[in-house]
């Protein structure tokens, strides 16, 4: 019997589902793993954004795959420093890091402060130590565990980030996507992040800027079956949206495929019809 519960609160959403028999020592693994960086994350006084056990989530949908469980957290002054250099980088933020079965072992990836310099162009070489800086405890005294980066071979500007123009404003433009994603069947909605009202709690003006979160458990599932750590990028999902200095706004969103090919070196055919049908709903809402 599977147990399910969704806390909502502050932008925070966690999913809690039992654990399958047959997967049971290498789920415990990867649970001791979360349990360990969420501890320590709130230690460091780091804040819980979202929190998704995906592979719990996958097989209350009948999609079988590697156990996973992503959580992203956050430092707004952290973000702040960043969008204030690249505004693009809110894709990118605030902090994740994924636990999950890798072939033989239990394994950790993380997006570090290269990953940010190397697709956004960032220099600020105090501002990105920051970054690192700030994750770092949430990383420290795994058992048993070496969190690795998300790899940069083969990273360049812009790598793999899918944009839509809209003629619609922040607000707006957030109002369409979270309505066209409700909409959808199989999809979870799973919180936001308001990059410029973070910023404004600092005293610091940015443009508006905010990051949607949600998935699609049993497609994420088919797609993380064989390439599980792309969960730390690709799901959730994320929706960027950010004001156009000529007016209106501007979406980005990953492409699934390039972050297979960069995770793996390979991509498989549902990376790709996933890709096109973000695409398409996404479009769509911005008419």
């Amino acid at each position: 019997m599977f147990h399910r519960c969704f806390l909502t609160a502050a932008g925070l959403a966690i999913a809690f589902f039992a654990a399958p028999a047959s997967t049971a020592p290498l789920q415990e693994g990867v649970d001791t793993a979360f349990d360990q960086i969420a501890s320590a994350a709130a230690d460091a006084g780091l804040a819980p954004v979202v929190a998704i056990d995906h592979a719990r989530l996958a097989d209350a949908e009948g999609v079988e795959m590697p156990p996973a469980r992503v959580q992203i957290f956050s430092d707004p002054a952290v973000n702040t420093t960043l969008l204030a250099q690249d505004i693009r980088a809110g894709l990118d933020l605030p902090f994740r890091a994924l636990a999950y079965a890798g072939a033989d072992a239990v394994q950790v990836v993380y997006t570090s402060a290269d990953f940010l310099k190397h697709r956004y162009g960032l220099q600020d070489a105090e501002a990105l130590a920051a970054f690192d800086a700030a994750l770092a405890p949430a990383l420290d005294g795994l058992d048993g565990v070496k969190p690795m980066p998300v790899p940069t071979q083969g990273l360049a500007a812009d790598y793999g980030i899918l944009a839509l123009q809209s003629r619609h404003d922040v607000p707006e433009t957030v109002a369409r996507l979270r309505a066209i994603v409700a909409a959808q069947s199989d999809t979870v909605w799973f919180g936001e992040v308001d990059f410029a009202a973070e910023a404004a709690a600092l005293g610091i003006d940015l443009p508006p800027a905010v990051l949607l979160l949600f998935g699609g458990p049993a497609p994420g599932g088919v797609a993380m079956a064989k390439f599980p750590s792309i969960g730390v990028d690709a799901f959730c999902q994320k929706l960027f949206v950010h004001a156009a200095p000529e007016g209106g706004s501007v979406v980005l969103f990953n492409s699934i495929v390039a972050l297979a090919e960069l995770h793996y070196g390979a991509s498989a055919p549902p990376h790709a019809m996933l890709d096109e049908r973000l695409a398409a709903t996404f479009a769509k809402a911005l008419e």
